[in-house]
């Protein structure tokens, strides 16, 4: 009898895990279920490219719709898992349908984390975690259209960054009195408030949101000090929380994530993680970690699917991630804490420039503004843990890729 494989998430994760367990030979029934109607998609481009209209939904599909079909691979779209029967092998879906599932793969992602203040319901008042979402604010990114933007992390930046190019006004709060200061510590986090401040965005520092007032329609946001921002529209990207209700209803367990060894296996027999949802052990960051980077959803997914094939290969990477604001490329590599030490290479004034950070000595993270080779060459570095000296470091002219570990 055939095997059945159920992947619960039509997401990239989902998608790659399905593609892969069929280009390594898997000829048993592979399931996609997905709440979304829509087939897999990468999601960087949503904050970026199609806010500025320059990619389509279309243009974000991992493949071609027909190729789904051809694969064998059974999409189920707009559906809900609700439950894991793992002593019946079985997933339950909307309606009551339960699907035989020899080997489940949760790929179930996370759900943006909500402002709980009066006001937070309006309309005008926007999350970021899908397609629908995403278009749905770009129709409102008009032209001198006032955009208020809650949280101030990748995302925020980039939103803030697309409406800025769009011509719209844009104030940004941050309840931290940096950006990104929890992640980069204060010094980067310094540099990219200077960032926004000079692409003429309204950066509010140790500030929130208190309540959101409007008539039906979002009109005005009342900050934590008492100030007034009238506006149009509003996109809230205070982080996500990951999606553990499946896994734990089941038994599986949870904490900051699903937990999976390192061949991306739960404390389910027969049931993985992989994507944002997968809190796994890292050996090169030394700890464990769940990463909401394309790179981690996408191989990870790839490791999951061998590991259900029983090709037990430990997944084991460098966080690798990039985003792009205003004119910057910004590429990280590595996991930082904001206390490592800092060493700089390249122009930081003329925002070209690099940041490795140092744990005892041992290169721990690289972040790159407009200088991705840095990065590449780090990636390396940090893998091997290499302590590298300093000097090397700071060199242009040494390429990092060369240096021995």
């Amino acid at each position: 009898m055939q095997s059945t494989f159920v992947i619960v998430g039509a997401n990239l994760a989902g998608g790659r895990a399905a593609q892969t367990l069929r280009r390594e030979g898997f000829g048993g029934r592979v399931v996609l279920v997905g709440a979304e109607p829509h087939p897999p998609y990468e999601r960087p481009p949503l904050s970026k490219e199609v806010l500025l209209g320059t990619q389509s939904a279309d243009d974000l599909q991992i493949a071609d719709p027909a190729s789904w079909a051809e694969h064998d691979i059974e999409l189920r779209l707009g559906v809900r898992a609700r439950r894991l029967l793992t002593a019946e092998q079985a997933i339950e879906i909307d309606g009551g349908e339960r699907i035989k599932a020899d080997k489940v793969l949760l790929c179930t992602g996370g759900r943006v984390r909500r402002l709980r203040v009066e006001g937070h319901d309006l309309a005008g008042v926007h999350y970021l975690r899908s397609i629908d979402d995403a278009l749905a604010i770009r129709r409102r990114l008009v032209p001198g259209a006032r955009l208020t933007v809650v949280g101030s992390g990748f995302v925020g930046a980039e939103v803030a960054a697309a409406a800025h190019a769009l011509g719209c006004q844009v104030t940004l709060l941050e309840i931290a009195q940096l950006p990104l200061q929890r992640v980069l510590g204060p010094a980067l986090g310094k540099i990219f408030a200077a960032v926004h401040r000079e692409h003429g965005i309204d950066l509010r520092l140790g500030t929130g949101v208190q309540r959101i007032l409007g008539d039906g329609r979002v009109r005005q946001v009342v900050t934590t000090d008492g100030s007034i921002v009238e506006t149009d529209v509003v996109v809230v990207g205070i982080g996500i929380d990951p999606a553990v209700e499946l896994a734990g209803m089941a038994g599986a367990r949870v904490g900051d994530g699903i937990l999976v060894d390192e061949f991306c296996a739960t404390s389910l027999d027969g049931v993985y993680a992989a994507g944002d949802v997968a809190n796994h052990p890292n050996p090169i960051v030394g700890e464990r970690v769940r990463l909401e980077h394309w790179q981690n959803a996408q191989n990870q997914a790839v490791a999951a699917a061998g590991s259900m094939l029983g090709r037990r290969q430990p997944f084991a990477e460098v966080p690798w991630f990039w985003s792009d604001q205003y004119d910057l490329n910004l590429q990280m590599a590595g996991h930082p804490l904001p206390g490592d030490d800092i060493v700089w290479r390249g122009d930081v004034d003329g925002l070209n420039f690099s940041a490795f950070f140092l744990r005892d000595g041992i290169l721990r993270a690289a972040l790159a503004v407009n200088r991705p080779r840095d990065v590449r060459g780090a990636m390396r570095l940090i893998e091997w843990r290499a302590e590298v000296e300093p000097d090397a470091l700071r060199d242009v002219g040494v390429d990092l890729r060369k240096v021995p570990v």
